[in-house]
């Protein structure tokens, strides 16, 4: 199993491209999953409904499953966060795992910048970027792709995208 990250600034466009991206890799028979870090206190679940419920009784974790799809919730009750490695661990095995922000995580990343979000780039300070997918002439030795080009973002995703085990490897230290 292999990861790359994404990264960049909110309004960038990685979601949108993400989206783009995943059809892409599953057409060349690919088996694609994500991680996304969220900065802010989210649910995934409705209020009211039985798992909503249990998780709100105390449960420690809450699976809910159908025919159609299976999610694990787990609340960390004032432990602390899990790290990338950890989280990774859980993951059923798949091809490539993008992973969506973890920014002080040891981590290779394409970083998605977009001229129009007037924001700085990211790769000069983020020595984990390995690649930049942009809309804006950039000069940098860093490999680049037009946002549009999804065959040629799939390709450098691919390319600096490390095992697994070299992220359980980096975690350690």
């Amino acid at each position: 199993m292999k990861v790359i990250g994404l990264a960049g600034w909110s309004g960038a466009g990685k979601t949108t491209l993400l989206s783009r991206v995943i059809p892409h890799l599953l057409g060349q028979g690919l088996r694609v999953s994500v991680i996304k870090h969220a900065h802010h206190e989210f649910d995934v679940d409705v209020p009211g409904k039985d798992s909503w419920i249990h998780r709100q009784s105390g449960a420690t974790e809450v699976l809910v499953s159908s025919s159609r799809r299976w999610a694990l919730m787990h609340e960390l009750r004032g432990a602390r966060e899990p790290r990338l490695a950890e989280l990774l661990a859980k993951m059923s095995s798949v091809d490539l795992v993008v992973v969506e922000g973890f920014k002080r995580e040891p981590l290779r990343k394409i970083e998605v910048h977009r001229a129009a979000n007037n924001k700085p780039l990211l790769f000069p300070d983020d020595p984990g970027i390995v690649g930049i997918a942009t809309d804006a002439a950039i000069e940098t030795r860093l490999p680049t792709a037009h946002l549009d080009d999804v065959t040629a973002v799939a390709a450098m995703m691919q390319r600096a995208a490390v095992t697994v085990d070299e992220i359980l490897a980096k975690s350690e230290t």
